[in-house]
């Protein structure tokens, strides 16, 4: 038995009046800011929604509904009111919708404007919504409907049960005919012996795989079992709407995300395909420069590749800062965290490795040294063999390789044995020490000699000699010979050094370093006859 409640009615006319009168304060046609910002509560039964409803401080739009609600079931679960009972009434300056002698719901100018509509015509479409979910409230309730129901779920029960159990039937079906077809196919991974992934680790991942798919579409199965049985019943039927909302949801997240970053990856891969081809066109143009199809005054070809290289790290720096704002989670905390760490890690420990790759540049514009010269580098002295931007490779005349930082040679000396070589000439020289009883004329012309016999030395220019000290004992003689093969160096000193000595030897002059104090009994010279002394071969004979 429903019984009229005045007490009520007339306290939501209390609270309806002082809306109308703020809203007296604000043009018919246009809502205040107010009220658009108001929040609202859906009214729902049996998970359909019917509308929503605003509230006030006093009275939250949540308890409004949730009163709405009760009070429309309540009516619903008495079958002796019939659904057309409903009326509107008009007290005051609110419409209630009324059940019989009970007050369903007020309906104010307030709620009116929520919805752009007049009053009355809110009222009408409200008192239809609450009839027509009585009814349907009533219909799913009877045994019959009920039955029906039950009667469809054990069925999609047995569906779900057939349909699980020809999934897994079939995923193991698949997983075999796959893994027939292309166990012939699947190979290990490596690089020459060693194995970066072998052929059992990529079948267990390929199974993995096929597993993961079949739980998929048992869990999509059994989803979607659970929307269709849970909307069967009225009592679940808002919990189906929830599990439909939260895949919706999640759906329709994913896709804002992915629709949002296309965006920025149509932007990155325009900046991608932009920066490869500059770097093409670079490229292109200096090695047209390393060619000499291009020149330059005061620009070596082999400045071009180093030069390429440096201009490549700035465009590629530049394509990386302007792409930096559209890589997707760029604006993350993580990933400026990270991006953060990086940097302090690279400048705390790179500070060598950045120097010496300057080094390495500043060598290569200074025209230090290139690849093939013969150089002397601190105590070590080889040919270059490569320059990286790093450190320089220098093979010695033992063959051994010396790895030499680039900052440490450009903070050194650097002799270089090649620069002038193919032009002027590298000048060898080498000392000796003759008494004074011997004419520097003789000493001079047997030099030349020794200088002529040797093979390497250029006869143009000529030798020189220098007497670069008069010392106690002997005079100090310098010969100095022009040679074009600085690689050549050690093999031509030695020659040098022979050819001096049997000079010397054949003309009875006695070299007089190093010195001593007193004048020997016998010259010191070697015979003629014992130049060739063992055990030294009459192949010398031939040579010498």
């Amino acid at each position: 038995m429903i019984v009229r409640t005045p007490v009520l009615a007339f306290l939501f006319v209390m609270l309806a009046a002082p809306l109308q009168a703020a809203s007296e304060e604000v043009r018919p046609e246009t809502p205040s800011v107010l009220e658009s910002a108001l929040e609202t509560a859906p009214v729902e039964i049996d998970g359909q929604l019917l509308f929503r409803v605003r509230g006030i401080s006093s009275f939250p739009a949540a308890e409004r509904a949730e009163a709405i609600r009760g009070r429309i079931e309540k009516v619903a679960a008495d079958p002796s009111f019939p659904s057309d009972g409903l009326s509107a009434e008009i007290v005051e300056n609110v419409t209630m919708i009324m059940a019989g002698e009970a007050t369903l719901m007020i309906v104010s100018e307030a709620d009116a404007r929520l919805e752009h509509t007049s009053r009355d015509h809110l009222a009408t479409l409200n008192m239809m919504r609450i009839r027509r979910a009585i009814d349907e409230y009533r219909q799913s309730r009877r045994s019959d409907a009920l039955l029906k129901a039950g009667l469809y779920g054990a069925g999609a029960t047995a569906l779900l049960a057939l349909v699980i159990a020809v999934l897994l039937v079939l995923n193991r079906w698949l997983d075999k005919a796959l893994s027939q077809r292309l166990k012939s196919r699947v190979h290990a991974i490596g690089i020459q012996s060693f194995e970066i992934l072998r052929s059992e680790t990529i079948w267990k991942a390929f199974h993995g795989l096929m597993r993961v798919i079949g739980v998929a579409t048992i869990a999509v199965s059994t989803y979607a079992y659970l929307h269709y049985v849970l909307a069967l019943f009225p009592w679940t039927h808002s919990i189906s709407n929830g599990l439909f909302a939260l895949a919706t949801g999640a759906v329709e997240h994913m896709g804002k995300s992915v629709g949002a970053t296309i965006p920025d990856l149509l932007i990155l891969g325009i900046i991608y395909y932009l920066a490869q081809f500059v770097l093409r066109r670079v490229r292109h143009f200096f090695d047209a420069v390393e060619q000499k199809r291009v020149i330059f005054a005061q620009f070596e070809p082999e400045w071009a590749l180093p030069t390429y290289k440096l201009v490549r790290i700035l465009i590629l720096a530049f394509a990386l800062i302007v792409a930096y704002p559209y890589i997707p989670g760029s604006e993350s905390a993580a990933f400026k965290g990270i991006s953060i760490f990086i940097g302090l890690v690279l400048s705390l420990g790179s500070s060598t490795a950045i120097s010496n790759l300057i080094a390495g540049y500043l060598m290569t514009y200074r025209r230090v040294f290139k690849v093939g010269d013969r150089v002397k580098v601190g105590d070590v002295t080889g040919e270059v063999i490569a320059v990286r931007l790093q450190v320089t490779h220098l093979r010695t005349i033992k063959n051994e390789e010396v790895t030499i930082p680039n900052s440490q040679i450009l903070n050194g000396d650097v002799t270089n044995f090649s620069s002038m070589a193919g032009t002027r000439g590298l000048i060898l020289h080498t000392t000796v020490g003759i008494g004074y009883e011997t004419p520097w004329r003789q000493v001079e012309a047997m030099l030349r000699v020794a200088a002529e016999r040797t093979s390497g030395v250029l006869g143009e220019p000529q030798p020189f000699i220098l007497l670069i000290k008069l010392g106690d004992f002997a005079v100090t003689y310098e010969l100095n010979v022009y040679i074009r093969d600085p690689h050549g160096i050690a093999r031509i000193n030695a020659d040098l050094h022979r050819h001096v000595l049997d000079v010397f030897n054949e003309y009875g002059v006695q070299i007089m370093t190093p010195a001593y104090e007193g004048d020997p009994d016998e010259p010191k010279v070697v015979p003629r006859a014992q130049w060739y002394a063992a055990p030294a071969s009459s192949d010398q004979r031939k040579a010498g």
